[in-house]
């Protein structure tokens, strides 16, 4: 694995083992690197211009093609590339998509690539978070899109295989109140569900990263007057900042000051939670936001995995910044039934 975030790397090495090294894809020789049947990453796409010149040759490359340099000097059987679903639209000076240049790059390698946005939510994650994915399969058969297994309407149950989308409730409510000072925190009762109870395989009776995060006075006289699932749209007029005010007159922004709803999935966490003002972060029944444990349980991450960094903002971005497990996983059985 390769990190350039040297606290990832921690936590990745702490987890997982220490198959990892902390440096930047943009020198990373793919010569360098094992041949493996497998490629994946999640290269975060910036703004670019190609200026007419081939992608390898950009002096301003972007991260995106620096995954296509290791896929093709590497040739995997399977590459698996995440991204955002704008990286759809993006476009270059004369208007070309981004994504169809990789398309176009990946096939001329010979991988038959598919492509496709899923929502975490249909795959068990208590979480509405779209994503989108590339995937390709050299000289083989176009890897499909995982078959969901929860669906948000009844309805949508499909042969009653599906299950409803998990909730923020089912997700964090056995999590005690959280600890002032960063120690271990006993779980509040026995598990309530199977997404808990997965949740806690293998991890013993106390949670760690479950620490109370800082709120101003100001922050908690807002929070206090949002009801679960509302947002800024519920704070009266003379506690509201200038900045709720704005909102209130502009319309939008339907997460800012948000708190999650017990019996509904939570909104796409972002690398910001530690705030109110960003997301739909705060707890549904505690006048708080939610700790990294909770971030982590809306993220589909186990209890027995604990996140490692030097400061806090540093954890909030690798959680915010995760593909949650389960979500994962879905996509990586699609791949094992083709490779099989």
């Amino acid at each position: 694995a390769n990190e350039i975030d040297s606290n990832a790397v921690e936590t990745y090495k702490k987890n997982l083992g220490d198959h990892i090294q902390c440096s930047d894809i943009n020198t990373l020789k793919a010569e360098d690197l094992p041949d493996v049947d497998i490629i994946i990453g999640g290269p975060p796409c910036q703004s670019f211009s190609l200026a007419g010149k081939r992608m390898q040759d950009d002096p301003r490359s972007n991260l995106v093609w620096n995954f296509l340099r290791i896929v093709a000097t590497k040739k995997p059987q399977v590459f698996l590339m995440e991204n955002v679903p704008g990286l759809k639209s993006g476009k270059d000076k004369d208007g070309k998509t981004i994504l169809s240049q990789l398309i176009a790059e990946f096939s001329l390698l010979g991988y038959n690539v598919s492509t496709f946005i899923l929502n975490a939510a249909d795959y068990g994650v208590p979480q509405r978070r779209r994503r989108l994915f590339v995937i390709g399969n050299l000289e083989g058969l176009a890897i499909p899109s995982p078959p969901p297994t929860h669906a948000a309407r009844i309805e949508d149950l499909l042969f009653d295989l599906a299950l409803p989308w998990v909730s923020s409730g089912e997700a964090i409510d056995d999590l005690s109140s959280p600890s002032l000072d960063g120690s271990a925190v006993p779980y509040r009762f026995a598990p309530r569900c199977n997404y808990q109870e997965f949740m806690r395989k293998n991890n013993g009776g106390k949670v760690l990263n479950h620490q109370i995060p800082y709120m101003s006075e100001t922050d908690m006289k807002i929070i206090m007057a949002v009801r679960p699932g509302g947002n800024y749209m519920d704070v009266p007029d003379e506690i509201a900042t200038k900045r709720i005010m704005n909102f209130k007159k502009s319309g939008g922004r339907t997460t800012t000051y948000g708190r999650l709803h017990p019996e509904k999935a939570s909104y796409t966490l972002n690398t910001y939670f530690s705030r109110p003002n960003v997301g739909c972060n705060i707890h549904f029944s505690e006048d708080r936001l939610i700790t990294i444990r909770e971030g982590l349980r809306l993220q589909s991450f186990p209890d027995d995995f604990v996140v490692y960094s030097t400061s806090k903002s540093g954890a909030y971005k690798q959680v915010g910044n995760a593909v949650p497990p389960l979500l994962g996983r879905a996509i990586a059985e699609e791949i094992l039934a083709v490779l099989r």
